[in-house]
């Protein structure tokens, strides 16, 4: 007869097992008893989180000395405008109003000439990283910006012209060139997916013009988004990071790439422990397309979209309501002639997977289309008015003048209107189950706010509080409620209460600025009637 086996393993890491509460020592023979423990113990410690855990080395110098030869100093002279004085007047004095001084100092100023933009030149300073023999350099965008000349110092004081190869702004990443009599030493990309949070990494760079220094730490966080871009991904450091580490290679313990020191939080310039670093994942397919085609190539759908907040989530009826934890986005708007239009994407879909892939989070889909290749076909799944479907949207090739097409839509305030409802010839409708006091766009009120005749709903001239802090700002137009066209205040009534009726806590307005050409969506809980 077959028995259940319970094993466990207690804290102090002493084996002992049971079989349905009896002591494995009086079921097992002694032989089978040894083997069986030798192989749990074997198992424990080749597992992967026993060997992946590396402890602290007692000194990083070995890897360090191997690594550093690789790391470069970019040195960049720069040509920048500064609105001066004439001379060498470099300051602004200001006397005390009403002193003796301030004549003086009033026709000091005088004497130098008007104002002027000059040009002089300014000298930066960056990191970089040597990733082909043959002279290919790696470093931040940033730190090349509005480069007269680029120079690369390598550690042995040797120094390098070098050219651009190609730079991407999106991702702060560029390519250089040098040309050497030696072959230089590269060091090998690493694979960031497989870091962890906790594990050690190294930084070695030229922080504050201090060429050759190193820095240590752990990974605090992955995957940040600081807003820095639309592809934000970065891994988060606590290894102190300074000006002049941009570029900078950060790396694992076995010397691999894992990530390029691009910015850090800091109130005063220094470093307080937060760092961000280009995930290797990330930047070697840029830095391969950059020396393949000068520039990197990216996939692109055509649309604009928002993230998902528990009050759209409730209004569009996806399951949990407010409490939806399951992510994605909503469609704001769409490119004419996009691969999204010819997929056929609405607006106000909301899209939950791409290529199979769930959006976890609202900065992922920008990261998923880019790096899906050209021309591939993928399915999308997207929820549309209380139903599942999948679409099939074939990646288009995302070219200078399409950039701005695929963005996140804000959920900001449109401008706010200049004129106010003088009582007399306009009606105010009051919906104060969502906040707000709206009118009709009659000829007067498109006059005065400069409405083309091409732009229909409702414009609003009151709000309250709440309203205000989700985005219904005076001066924005709303459009829709719930994917139904607005005409009037009783029609934007009857679709409020018809969504009540319906069992709904909150609604999906769609509001857009005076001319019609900004879109957001925006979910409101209803207020209790």
């Amino acid at each position: 007869m077959t028995r259940s086996m319970i094993i466990a393993l207690p804290s102090s890491h002493n084996l002992s097992s049971s079989v349905i509460g009896e002591p494995l020592t009086k079921v097992l023979p002694s032989g089978l008893r040894f083997a069986l423990i030798f192989l749990l113990a074997t198992l424990f410690l080749l597992s992967p989180n026993a060997s992946e855990a590396r402890p602290a080395p007692n000194s990083f110098a070995d890897i360090v000395e191997k690594l550093s030869p690789s790391v470069v100093n970019v040195q960049v002279k720069q040509k920048v405008s500064s609105n001066k004085k004439q001379g060498n007047f470099q300051f602004e004095f200001h006397a005390p109003p009403g002193s003796q001084l301030e004549e003086f100092f009033r026709q000091f100023r005088e004497q130098q000439g008007t104002p002027r933009q000059r040009k002089r030149r300014a000298i930066s300073q960056g990191s970089g990283f040597v990733v082909d023999s043959q002279g290919i350099i790696v470093t931040n965008s940033h730190v090349i910006n509005n480069a007269e000349s680029i120079d690369v110092v390598l550690q042995d004081g040797t120094r390098l012209n070098a050219s651009v190869v190609g730079n991407d702004t999106s991702t702060d990443l560029a390519v250089l060139r040098v040309k050497s009599t030696k072959s230089l030493p590269a060091i090998s990309w690493g694979n960031s997916d497989k870091t962890r949070v906790g594990d050690w990494v190294i930084a070695i760079g030229n922080p504050l013009g201090f060429g050759g220094s190193v820095t240590a730490g752990i990974v605090s966080a992955r995957g940040r988004n600081i807003r820095a871009g639309p592809y934000d991904d970065f891994i988060q450091t606590d290894a102190p990071i300074n000006r002049g580490n941009s570029g900078g290679p950060l790396f694992d313990l076995s010397g691999k790439v894992i990530g390029i020191n691009t910015a850090i939080v800091s109130p005063n310039g220094g470093s307080i422990g937060i760092g961000f670093a280009i995930p290797s994942k990330l930047a070697r397919k840029i830095v391969d397309q950059i020396g393949k085609y000068g520039e990197a190539q990216r996939g692109w759908m055509g649309i604009a979209f928002q993230p998902l907040t528990p009050e759209i989530a409730e209004s569009v009826g996806l399951k949990g309501g407010r409490s939806y934890r399951d992510g994605g986005i909503i469609v704001s708007s769409i490119v004419a002639n996009s691969p999204a239009s010819k997929a056929g994407l609405q607006s106000g879909d909301v899209i939950t997977s791409f290529n199979r892939k769930k959006i976890s989070r609202d900065n992922r889909l920008p990261l998923m289309v880019a790096e899906t290749p050209i021309g591939t076909k993928v399915p999308i799944e997207i929820w549309r008015n209380g139903k599942r479907k999948v679409l099939s949207l074939t990646v288009a090739r995302l070219t200078q003048k399409r950039s701005a097409s695929l963005s996140r839509g804000s959920g900001s305030a449109t401008p706010e209107s200049k004129t106010r409802d003088d009582g007399n010839t306009t009606e105010v409708t009051k919906l104060p189950s969502i906040g707000v006091g709206v009118v009709s766009l009659n000829a007067k009120i498109r006059a005065q706010n400069k409405v083309p005749k091409s732009v229909d709903g409702l414009l609003i001239v009151d709000n309250n509080s709440n309203a205000a802090e989700k985005g219904l700002q005076r001066g924005s137009i709303i459009r829709e409620i719930n994917g139904k066209k607005v005409t009037s205040g009783v029609n934007a009534k009857n679709l409020i209460a018809s969504a009540r009726k319906d069992g709904k806590k909150a609604v999906l307005v769609k509001i857009s600025d005076l001319q019609g050409k900004r879109e957001t969506f925006i979910g409101i809980a209803l207020k209790v009637s």
